[in-house]
């Protein structure tokens, strides 16, 4: 039967991986990953030598077409990122939409996504949050910021180490720099923290300090 699994991969600690996901990684055919190299690791981990094919952003398009083709022609296929949820800030998108175009059942498994974590320990409200990943760079970026200071809710995004302290100023002159927030990095990894406070001690906390790992940004609802 043609059919796409999406499966979850740990954000970091190994052991965050369903038992389901183990199976079926076991089960596929073929491994659509990200990045091979990264994805090797997980496999060898739980003993898996499924064959691998690189799925990523700057070869989506062009391999799009061949992947449904052989989904359709009865290949069992999982779809994995590096980590997290494909799909969210990674690729995955185009091929789930093309898989439903062409009648092919899509199952997506739960399983781990940085922001989840990031908004339950940041003590800020999680009844209504607006998820933005990543904003802009440069085109469109101070559009995306005014309409996002007229939202009512908790916003999450994602953001690199080198560009954290630069959009927390950036956020403060949009948002408030009293505005609550916190920034979590290196989540369920061993040097895993998280600082909460207003987004100017964030700043003073996180200037001219070498900032390593993924960051997840979550900043509070106007009060």
């Amino acid at each position: 039967m043609s059919k796409l699994f999406i499966l979850p991969t740990p954000i970091g600690n190994l052991e965050d991986i369903t038992l389901r996901a183990i199976r079926i990684l076991k089960e596929a055919e073929i491994v659509l990953a990200e990045d091979t190299r990264t994805s090797s690791k997980l496999l060898k981990y739980y003993g898996i030598e499924t064959k691998m094919q690189a799925f990523h952003q700057f070869n989506e398009h062009k391999s799009l077409q061949s992947v449904v083709g052989k989904i359709q022609s009865g290949s069992k296929t999982a779809l994995i990122s590096d980590a997290g949820t494909p799909g969210i800030s990674d690729p995955g998108f185009l091929l789930v939409r093309e898989c439903i175009r062409n009648n092919i059942e899509v199952e997506c498994l739960p399983g781990a996504t940085a922001f989840v974590p990031a908004l339950v320990i940041s003590g800020l409200p999680s009844d209504r949050f607006s998820f933005e990943g990543f904003i802009p760079h440069k085109k469109g970026r101070k559009n995306r910021l005014e309409m996002l200071a007229k939202l009512e809710t908790t916003m999450v995004f994602y953001e690199s180490p080198h560009r954290l302290v630069q959009t927390l100023e950036q956020f403060a002159e949009y948002f408030g720099s009293d505005c609550k927030a916190s920034v979590s990095r290196e989540l369920t990894k061993i040097y895993e923290e998280t600082v909460r406070g207003t987004l100017s001690e964030l700043i003073a906390h996180f200037k001219n300090k070498l900032i390593r790992g993924e960051i997840v940004i979550v900043v509070g609802r106007k009060e």
